[in-house]
This record gives C-alpha cells, sequence and structure tokens, in this order.
C-alpha cells in the first residue's frame, strides 16, 4: 500500500448536532446552509439521499469521524474533487481525520489557507459545468478511508518478571494527539455516471468568494485500495424535488361543482 502526502486542516471538537440531518456510519456527513445557518434535512427516495438546496445561499459540508483511528475523506462535489480539481475519483487526495474529529468544508480548495465558497447556483453556472464537466452536476460524495496501521512488536514477558515492551508515549505517532484534519490523493475508479437527465432549473455547485481556511500537509496510508464507506448526497431545488417525488408536495383541495345551493351576490 503506498502512502500518500496529504493536508492537516483545523479541526472542530465537540458534538456535533442534528443527527437526523447527517447521512453515513464510519464517518457522517451534514449540508449545512450559512445563509440560514442551519442543517439542511435529509430526504430519503428509492434507496438515495437528497437535501434541498435554495439558489444562491453558501453551504459547507461537515464531515465527522465516528471512529477511534485516523481516517480520510476523499471530497467529490458534481463529480470534481474539492481539493485539486480533478474529476473526482476514490484514489485522490482528501482530508484526514482524527478520531471523533470533525471538519467543515467550506469551499474549493485554492491553497493551503484559502477556499472558493461553495454556494447553490443554477446547472450551467456550476464550477462543474464551466470547466466542460457538467454529466454529474447535483450530487456530493464522500469516500472514506480507515488508516492502515502499523505492525505492533510484544516481547515476551520472562517467567520471574523480565523487561516489557515499552508503550507509545502520549503525543507519539502512536498516539493521535493532533488537533486538525487531513487530506489524501490518488488515482481511481471512473466517474459516476449521472443520477438524472439535466435540467435547465436544476442546482450546481458554484465557485465562490475567496476565504481563509488554513491546513497543513500530512502523511496517510490507506488500509484499503477501496473505501470503507462511500457517502452520496443528492441535492436539487424544492420545486424539482417535488416534481421527482422525493418530497411530497402540498395537497390542493379540489374544486367541487356544489358547493352551496342559491346564487350569492358577487363582491
Amino acid at each position: 500500500m503506498m502512502k500518500y502526502r496529504v493536508i492537516t486542516a483545523l479541526a472542530l471538537w465537540g458534538a456535533v448536532s442534528g443527527a437526523a440531518e447527517a447521512v453515513g456510519n464510519v464517518a457522517d456527513v451534514t449540508v449545512y446552509d450559512r445563509v440560514e445557518s442551519r442543517a439542511l434535512s435529509v430526504y430519503q427516495h428509492q434507496g438515495r439521499y437528497y437535501v434541498v438546496g435554495k439558489p444562491g445561499n453558501e453551504y459547507q459540508l461537515r464531515v465527522r469521524n465516528r471512529t477511534g483511528g485516523d481516517i480520510l475523506a476523499v471530497v467529490s462535489v458534481d463529480g470534481v474533487n474539492a481539493v485539486s480539481g480533478e474529476s473526482a475519483n476514490w484514489n485522490q487526495t482528501g482530508y484526514v481525520l482524527a478520531p471523533n474529529q470533525s471538519f467543515d468544508i467550506k469551499g474549493w480548495r485554492k491553497s493551503l489557507h484559502r477556499v472558493a465558497a461553495f454556494f447553490f447556483t443554477e446547472h450551467q453556472y456550476s464550477y462543474a459545468a464551466r470547466t466542460d464537466r457538467p454529466e454529474n452536476v447535483g450530487v456530493i460524495g464522500v469516500a472514506v478511508f480507515r488508516k492502515k496501521l502499523e505492525p505492533q512488536v510484544f516481547l515476551p514477558r520472562e517467567r520471574h518478571g523480565g523487561p516489557r515492551a515499552e508503550s507509545s508515549e502520549p503525543g507519539s505517532p502512536g498516539a493521535n494527539a493532533d488537533s486538525a484534519s487531513r487530506l489524501a490523493e490518488s488515482a481511481g475508479p471512473p466517474r459516476a455516471a449521472p443520477f438524472a437527465p439535466e435540467k435547465s432549473s436544476a442546482l450546481g455547485t458554484g465557485h465562490g468568494r475567496s476565504e481563509a481556511s488554513r491546513v497543513t500537509y500530512t502523511d496517510f496510508e490507506r488500509a484499503s485500495p477501496a473505501p470503507e464507506e462511500v457517502i452520496t448526497i443528492h441535492y436539487d431545488t424544492y420545486s424539482n424535488l417535488i416534481a421527482m417525488g422525493v418530497i411530497r408536495g402540498p395537497r390542493i383541495a379540489a374544486p367541487t361543482p356544489f358547493p352551496g345551493q342559491f346564487v350569492p351576490d358577487p363582491r
């Protein structure tokens, strides 16, 4: 298994609210509307997860590591790697999170210090469409990898109490006291097929304003060539999700032919 140079980002520690809005097991992902300051509700339909995006609103992805070891999260938005800008596959670079760590991914990474904010926009104005990759606009993906564990050596104890193998000191590479998340690179499977035909009013993700988001490089060796989990969340406008049957629309009263007895005066 090859080692990859990865990026470490400032972490968010503590409880993550809105379990009902999060999707995933090894890690979970929440889509958070930054304008309305709320996690977007997740709808399930025919085995897929959906959220409603509001055109013009900035959003971010919160990824939380639910395990006791380091994980790598390779993030794809509209079929584009959110760090490298390549057409996404899960062997590319991504963010590494320490045990039980959360990190907010606010945009397309432009450097170790800045990102271009994610925001919901019309399909044709999405970053993917503007870079001639419109096929997979409208979907967010996170491929999650576990870290390969270093082999441990145990020395047998002598019958009358000989020396024991030394344990890792706090803060050593074996004990993760890192207060940041990280990113990894690779080059793997083919691009996913589009999940729905393109519609003129469909949503995509734009390349927005520049803002601070500090990260650093680190190393990460994957435990397996395939991800432990792939989290997929589709998104579109409220009206489109109603039309697709994802959300049940408001009931409209049907007109009745005999609502009264006599003809009333007009107003």
